[in-house]
């Protein structure tokens, strides 16, 4: 067994595949049905509005629910997130090395989904 995919549920799957497309430079595509996906590196993130999601399972969250956060790792960590707020996130947490000299930080995606953006550990 290995690991697929993650699945972020928001308002417009879309505009999601777009800020991730400016915000980290990852080649996205659009269903045109309400979902699509990016292309993380050695696995994909799905994106699909709350519709899509419900359709499959009731119990899908709502919008304005945060259930989880997606981790990404980079090595220009202060230039990627600098990239990613010109895109339209919102800085939760700016750039700095933690005292195990990993370089942290947090980012709110347009679509809500919170992004931890660090250095390797």
């Amino acid at each position: 067994m290995k690991f697929a995919k993650t699945i972020v549920y928001v308002e417009d799957a879309k505009a999601s595949i777009e800020f991730f497309e400016r915000a980290f430079g990852w080649k996205g595509t659009y269903w045109d049905q309400g979902a699509g996906e990016v292309d993380a590196g050695d696995t994909k993130i799905v994106f699909a509005t709350y519709a899509v999601g419900q359709s499959h399972l009731s119990e899908v969250g709502t919008p304005g629910a945060v259930g989880f956060e997606l981790g990404l790792t980079s090595e220009d960590v202060e230039g990627d997130f600098q990239r990613a707020v010109e895109a339209g996130a919102e800085p939760l947490k700016q750039p700095e090395k933690s005292p195990w000299g990993q370089v942290t930080s947090y980012l709110r995606c347009p679509d809500g989904t919170v992004i931890d953006l660090a250095s390797p550990a």
